[in-house]
């Protein structure tokens, strides 16, 4: 193919049905070249083996861009996703393990019965918001909201800049027009919060990154809390959303998301198989030109790994076996030295969301077909636009009077 008539993986339609397009991509064999971007052109692997292979191989592979020629337009929007920064998922080695180190042992300290209590807490909030007006949109209204106010409780976002922050997030996944400044305004506002927690330390994630051992400076603090708090935002976020479709629009649940066939972790299993919120992974870089699964790549070509593409290609037991299968054996939280290290707190929380809302409104059903909902553009992320629903109106019974 001649540059220009790639294959798009960008725009309404590719949004409206990526998996038709990865049909396609898969006719060229495990690897295939695709334009992420006007002009950003990328490989993509859609293969489930060659895809563990990348995600495995470090001395193949690569996560750091700077040792070759920037391909990507300085304008391009997918910037924010692969421009370089000095954070855990732009490192290798022993610069690596020091920033996953912090990351991993902070959020170790997060107990599991607190953060389904402050779920569970979000969850009553945001429901009494729309309960009595027996519709919603469960993006902006639940999904978005819910795993927002969780992570602005563990990192100690004020409350004012949270909303400006989901917003700047939502931008730089979508990667828009916009993109590149909202990375740019979302580093300014962890920039503010890691200077304040510099001369007041709290109980709180950005205080942990900042007093952990290995003794992170500002510039390395404000990129390790962007990195984890965008990433398991928006894939939290992602999951719940599309996880509540799944149910919705499954007919195994017979108009029931409460007594439906599966519960909710199972169901979010399913959606990590068919529809995982993170659908491509970051850049990784050959390092010498070599032959990869019968394909040659140059030194320092941009290769990207396809989750849903090769989640949905095959498995050990097959594409119809992949569904039911261990949670363990889909590639939605990636593998190897950079498989997601918030997989435990982001996986809890999307299952106490999800149960915590069909618990109580279980008789939701979609306002509108599935096939007609719309989602974000973008190559990086699988994420609704919205979700609007129907339910019997219910609020809360108001707490009974105190006897003086």
């Amino acid at each position: 193919m001649t540059a220009g008539t790639l294959p798009a993986m960008y725009g309404e339609d590719f949004a409206a049905d990526p998996g038709r397009h990865y049909e396609q991509l898969r006719g060229q064999g495990p690897l295939a070249r695709v334009e992420i971007a006007p002009g950003a052109e990328a490989v993509l692997v859609t293969d489930y083996q060659a895809a563990l292979d990348v995600l495995r191989d470090t001395h193949t592979f690569s996560k750091d861009p700077r040792p070759w020629p920037d391909t990507i337009p300085e304008d391009s929007p997918v910037r924010s996703v692969l421009g370089y920064r000095p954070a855990v998922n732009f490192s290798d080695g022993d610069t690596h393990a020091r920033h996953r180190k912090v990351i991993g042992e902070s959020l170790g300290l997060l107990g599991p019965h607190l953060l389904q209590t402050q779920v569970a807490d979000a969850a009553a909030g945001l429901i009494g918001r729309f309960a009595a007006a027996g519709r919603a949109d469960l993006v902006t209204g639940y999904a978005r909201q819910l795993p927002l106010r969780v992570f602005n409780t563990w990192f100690g976002v004020p409350e004012a800049e949270g909303e400006a922050l989901a917003d700047r997030l939502a931008s730089m996944f979508a990667s828009g027009a916009d993109a590149q400044s909202a990375t740019a305004e979302l580093a300014e506002i962890i920039g503010g919060l890691v200077a304040d927690r510099r001369r007041r330390p709290q109980r709180d994630l950005t205080s942990y990154f900042l007093q952990h051992p290995v003794g992170l400076g500002d510039a390395e603090a404000v990129m390790q809390i962007a990195v984890t708090f965008s990433g398991g935002y928006e894939f939290t976020a992602n999951l719940i959303a599309n996880t509540l479709l799944h149910m919705l629009a499954d007919p195994r649940y017979d108009g029931s998301v409460y007594a439906g066939a599966m519960t909710a972790h199972e169901a979010i299993n399913e959606v990590l198989w068919r529809n995982p919120p993170q659908s491509t992974s970051s850049g990784y870089y050959v390092r010498y030109d070599t032959t990869f699964h019968g394909v040659g790549l140059r030194a320092g070509q941009l290769v990207l790994v396809s989750y849903a593409a090769a989640n949905g290609q095959s498995s050990p037991g097959g594409e119809s076996d992949a569904w039911g299968a261990s949670e363990s054996a889909h590639l939605a939280w990636s593998a190897g030295p950079h498989s997601c290290p918030a997989r435990q707190p982001a996986l809890l929380i999307a299952i106490s969301a999800v149960e915590q809302l069909t618990s109580r409104l279980c008789d939701m059903r979609l306002a509108r077909p599935a096939a007609d909902l719309r989602w974000r553009p973008g190559p990086f992320q699988r994420s609704l636009t919205a979700l609007p629903v129907t339910f019997t109106p219910w609020a809360p019974k108001p707490p009974a009077p105190t006897e003086e």
